[in-house]
C-alpha cells in the first residue's frame, strides 16, 4: 500500500491509501476519490517529504504476534545475539573499520555497529558486503 498526500481544488490536504499510482489514477478518474472536507472530486497528489528512517527519527513497527510469529522472533533474537557474541562491536566507526576490512588494511573478523543510511549507501556501492542487525525494543532500555 502507498499513502499519498492529497490536495483537493479547495486547498484541503487529506492523506489516501492505494495499492499504487494506477490504483489511485483508476479511482481518480472512475470519481471514487474526494476530498473528505467539502466532498470536491478534484483531487490531486500534493508534494510529500520521503519517509526515511534514521537512527535518530524512527517510526515504531509493530505486528501483533501469533505463536508462529512468536517462535520466528525468538529465533531472530537468537540469531542476533549469536552475531553480536561473534563479532567484535566497534560502534559508529562501521563504515570505516568494513572498508579497512575489505581492502585488507585491518584483519579479516566479524564486526557490528552503527552506520547512517549513506554510509550503508556507500558500502553496497563498493561492493562491501554487510546487512543489518536487527535490534529489538527491550535492547533499547
Amino acid at each position: 500500500m502507498i499513502r499519498f498526500a492529497l490536495i483537493c481544488e479547495q486547498e484541503h490536504e487529506f492523506e489516501g491509501w492505494f495499492r499504487s499510482n494506477d490504483d489511485f489514477d483508476t479511482q481518480k478518474k472512475r470519481g471514487f476519490v474526494d476530498c473528505p472536507t467539502c466532498g470536491s472530486h478534484k483531487v490531486q497528489k500534493a508534494l510529500m517529504a520521503p519517509a526515511v528512517s534514521t537512527a535518530r527519527s524512527r517510526e515504531t513497527i509493530a505486528l501483533a504476534m501469533g505463536e508462529a510469529q512468536k517462535q520466528a522472533l525468538a529465533q531472530l533474537k537468537a540469531m542476533a545475539e549469536k552475531v553480536r557474541e561473534n563479532a567484535d562491536y566497534v560502534g559508529d566507526k562501521f563504515a570505516e573499520e568494513a572498508r579497512k576490512i575489505h581492502f585488507g588494511e585491518s584483519d579479516a573478523r566479524g564486526i557490528y555497529g552503527e552506520a547512517t543510511l549513506d554510509e550503508a549507501k556507500s558500502l553496497a556501492e563498493d561492493g562491501i558486503d554487510f546487512m543489518p542487525i536487527p535490534s529489538f525494543p527491550e535492547e533499547r532500555n
